[in-house]
């Protein structure tokens, strides 16, 4: 690990809370704009229920993964997060729009830039970072998701009081512009660059992290890889991981947009103030914080399978206790230490999930597999989403637990029947030279 290693884990520490912040403020606007536009469930007598701004929203993440994954292995990781920063600009304009119309438009296309930059980042990351330190370093990163929820939840505290839920959506502005501006520091994939022909370029880049050149029997192996667009992740050999990916995400999403994103809702309606059910969140959020750090040692010390059984059995057990109890608990002021659990190991979980994506296909297709990844986790959250348009309410804290623990039991399963453990340090991907076998 160099200082220009260390430069990189900053720059893209920022960028990840930049891109996350995004969908998860949708949760902490929704009740004060439903309360304008007089939308439902907060106004029994609107038209219109305010479950379709993050419906729009996440419809935008998950094409955005998807289209983001291809641009990723087409044009290269780096222009790719630089378009995602000039979206976050543009939408900004969101916190300006005049009716709910607009915002349902603009959300989407925010969702657009939003869904892109996690499977990019990683991607990057997988191929930059070295092979024995890239495990526990992408866990960490991605656990800055909590981090986001954190820096949401405490500018909702501090700014919508006073400014009203408009100020969350002109965030966007500064922090787009702090995103492009960070691009700079932003390396091209040197495997991306080999894999292209642009060996020059390969190579100064490999210069300035301390890399070995990498042999030509490599470079060729590399540039050699099937292709076949996204159908090719549901081929041989990686029918069963990819399975396993999708059912994971799926459950990732349910718990994140199905449990997270009506949270500050379902707060309020229990009786706490804006402002109150803000600061109860950023203190939960404090609360797991740690286990982000404790994840990111599990996955690179012991074991990414088993991390990620682990992880989802600790969130499912505590979605199952909300479930049963989360309007009681939350009379007594005992959910807040509780809802640290679904909070930030969700993240954890979702970390971990990246992380592993990233690692287990080869260069070629590995922005689409992490691309998969990051849209099957929007795509249970416009599913869950969609639901709640249908039935133009937003459901108790003890519903949209029990609608997490469940795709998370499945997703213990699959990861148990085709989950397998990341070989490590090898030189092009921790799992690159088993699956190049067994294609052979």
């Amino acid at each position: 690990m160099r200082p220009a290693h260390i430069g990189l884990i900053v720059v893209m520490s920022i960028a990840v809370v930049i891109d996350a912040m995004k969908p998860i403020t949708l949760g902490f606007v929704a009740p004060e704009m439903a309360k304008e536009y007089g939308l439902k469930p907060f106004d029994p007598a609107g038209e219109l229920p305010v479950a379709l701004l993050p419906l729009a929203g996440l419809t935008g993440t998950v094409l955005g993964s998807i289209l983001w994954g291809w641009m990723g292995d087409k044009i290269g990781r780096k222009p790719s997060i630089l378009f995602a920063g000039v979206l976050f600009i543009g939408t900004a304009i969101c916190g300006v729009m005049p009716d709910f119309g607009w915002n349902l438009a603009m959300c989407l296309a925010m969702g657009l830039g939003a869904g892109g930059m996690l499977p990019i980042a990683f991607s990057l990351l997988a191929e930059t970072i070295p092979p024995r330190h890239k495990g526990w370093v992408m866990v960490l990163i991605g656990g800055n998701l909590a981090v986001a929820f954190l820096a949401a939840s405490w500018l909702s505290e501090a700014l919508v009081p006073e400014f009203s839920w408009r100020v969350l959506w002109l965030v966007g502005l500064p922090t787009g512009v702090l995103l492009i501006l960070l691009n700079r520091f932003i390396p091209e994939s040197p495997r991306f660059l080999f894999a292209h022909g642009r060996d020059a370029e390969a190579r100064a880049v490999m210069a300035r992290y301390g890399a070995a050149a990498v042999s030509a029997e490599d470079v060729e192996r590399v540039a050699d890889e099937h292709d076949g667009g996204y159908s090719r992740l549901f081929r041989r050999p990686f029918t069963g991981l990819t399975t396993a990916i999708v059912v994971l995400g799926l459950s990732i999403g349910l718990v994140t947009y199905g449990f997270q994103l009506w949270i500050p809702s379902n707060l309020q309606r229990l009786g706490l103030d804006q402002q109150t059910a803000a600061r109860a969140l950023r203190d939960s959020t404090l609360l797991g914080l740690p286990l982000i750090f404790i994840s990111a040692a599990m996955y690179g010390l012991w074991s990414a399978k088993k991390t990620i059984l682990t992880l989802t059995a600790l969130v499912g057990a505590a979605l199952v206790v909300l479930s049963f109890s989360g309007e009681t608990l939350a009379q007594d002021g005992w959910i807040y230490p509780l809802l640290a659990g679904p909070i930030v190991g969700t993240a954890a979980i979702a970390a971990v999930l990246a992380a592993y994506s990233s690692e287990i296909y080869p260069t070629r297709v590995r922005s689409r597999g992490s691309g998969l990844s990051a849209g099957m986790g929007k795509f249970g959250g416009v599913a869950v989403t969609a639901v709640l348009v249908a039935g133009a309410t937003a459901p108790s804290i003890g519903t949209t637990a029990l609608l997490g623990a469940v795709p998370l039991v499945l997703a213990v399963l699959a990861v148990l029947a085709f989950g397998v453990e990341p070989a490590k340090g090898s030189a092009g991907g921790p799992a690159e030279p088993s699956i190049t076998t067994a294609e052979a």
